[in-house]
């Protein structure tokens, strides 16, 4: 299986670097943390970052039900994760670069009203950046499930970019005595910081003291 490219998600400059296959998109969308969600309201465009979560071939997204987001299901909406991988350094400025691995959904965001599948896919926004938690914390209230919209949208228009390898330059310049090459970039956590009102008898869990990107 592969995403079949369109016209709106077929890449016009540097195509080499796009991906189709199932395996990129997903490993993309699961490594990462925050999306950005651009669509348009009554002819102003914007983009919301927020959470998501991924479940087979459907990306979930969540608001608040008086959000600009979360009042209105049924918009196109292009929701966009990047991950960067580190900074490339070429000879010329005009070639400097990132090492990066993107997605972009196109669709049409669908109300989640099914109690059970709003429920999977609210802990699988918590699992998504913190794995084991849903387990330890409250699950929502009915009036938090209330004033919480979730939004479906199906991975059906999708395409990945990924940049990787040496600098390019042009090759008259190859031989300027100028450094180049590749910065690496990586998330790694810090020492966690307890809640100042945190009962000092609770333990730290293991997910929070392991957590790895």
């Amino acid at each position: 299986m592969t995403y079949r490219p369109t016209q709106r998600t077929s890449l016009r400059r540097l195509p080499e670097r796009a991906r189709y296959d199932p395996e990129t998109v997903h490993s993309i969308l699961d490594e990462g943390s925050i999306c950005h969600v651009a669509f348009v309201v009554d002819g102003q465009p914007y983009a919301l970052p927020t959470g998501y979560a991924r479940m087979g071939e459907r990306l979930y997204l969540h608001g608040s039900t008086g959000s600009r987001l979360g009042l209105r299901p049924g918009m196109d909406v292009c929701v966009t994760v990047t991950l960067l991988d580190g900074i490339v350094l070429a000879r010329s400025a005009f070639h400097h670069s990132f090492q990066y691995r993107s997605v972009m959904v196109l669709g049409r965001t669908e109300l989640v009203t099914d109690p059970a599948e709003k429920d999977a896919a609210l802990t699988a926004l918590v699992e998504h950046f913190m794995p084991g938690r849903s387990a330890d914390a409250r699950a929502g209230s009915r009036r938090e499930l209330a004033a919480t919209a979730v939004l479906a949208v199906p991975l059906e228009e999708v395409s990945a970019k990924v940049r990787t390898g040496d600098p390019k330059d042009d090759e008259e310049d190859y031989g300027l005595p100028v450094w180049a090459g590749i910065l690496p970039l990586a998330i790694q956590p810090g020492e966690p910081i307890p809640d100042s009102r945190l009962d000092p008898t609770v333990p730290m869990p293991s997910y929070v003291r392991e957590w790895k990107r």
